[in-house]
């Protein structure tokens, strides 16, 4: 386990805890330009993590949902960076059903290398290694893996269903359905309570990139439609549409 691990384990505690905070309040809520949320508790948690990770490792850019985007002129130049999503779901976040996480992510050479997802309305945590993932509850971390099964789960967005999805699960066959928001579906294949986790809309690096690791370090495989990888050293933010399955 890399010695980073449990220093952002608990930097995503004490974000997902200042969530918390504004999470039973009557959060004020602003339009982005692309006219999606954000919330004070987007800010405040992005606050967090950027203090904690700059003095954690000085030497490693970070680039966050919430702060300014550093332009891909210098991005390119970057071995290792932090990606974060400080507040992933805050559609669920404003709906109050529980469904949203706090992202951190290590990325090197455009690989995800290291993160946690941390869902505190949830009280769960999810860590990868790119060896191992594990699951964190009150009772205890356990190590979780991927798992098959006679007729596989797939996973898809309360958020944003796709049109797409109908095609794929016809050529899947059986299968059984299930909805969650946010990052939350890459940990259900790194549970094996899914196979499946199709996305077939937008996404943003940093929607992404943490739970790519966790779900990877359980053992799953996370590819472009054409079976190339999903990495993250490149200008566009914006994801390609990509496929998750437990092996």
């Amino acid at each position: 386990m890399s010695v980073l691990l449990e220093p952002i384990y608990q930097i995503a505690l004490e974000a997902g805890q200042v969530i918390m905070d504004y999470y039973h309040s009557n959060v004020q809520v602003k339009e982005k330009a692309d006219s999606s949320p954000v919330t004070e508790a987007d800010l405040a948690a992005n606050a967090v993590i950027v203090r904690h990770l700059s003095e954690l490792t000085p030497e490693i850019p970070i680039l966050s949902e919430e702060s300014a985007h550093t332009e891909w002129q210098q991005r390119q130049h970057w071995e290792s960076f932090w990606l974060v999503d400080p507040l992933d779901g805050t559609k669920e976040f404003l709906r109050k059903n529980g469904e949203f996480t706090v992202n951190i992510a290590l990325i090197k050479q455009g690989r995800s290398v290291l993160a946690v997802v941390h869902a505190p309305a949830l009280d769960k945590t999810w860590l990868g290694d790119s060896h191992k993932a594990w699951l964190q509850t009150k009772a205890g971390r356990d190590q979780i893996r991927t798992r098959e099964a006679t007729i596989p789960t797939v996973v898809g967005s309360r958020s944003h269903p796709s049109p797409d999805m109908a095609d794929f699960l016809e050529k899947l066959g059986q299968h059984k359905m299930t909805e969650v928001g946010s990052s939350l579906k890459f940990c259900l294949v790194a549970e094996g309570r899914a196979q499946y986790y199709p996305r077939l809309g937008p996404t943003m690096m940093w929607d992404t990139a943490a739970g790519q690791c966790i779900a990877e370090s359980a053992g799953a495989k996370v590819t472009l439609l054409n079976e190339s990888p999903l990495q993250y050293h490149r200008e566009d933010l914006l994801n390609p549409f990509f496929l998750v399955s437990y092996k």
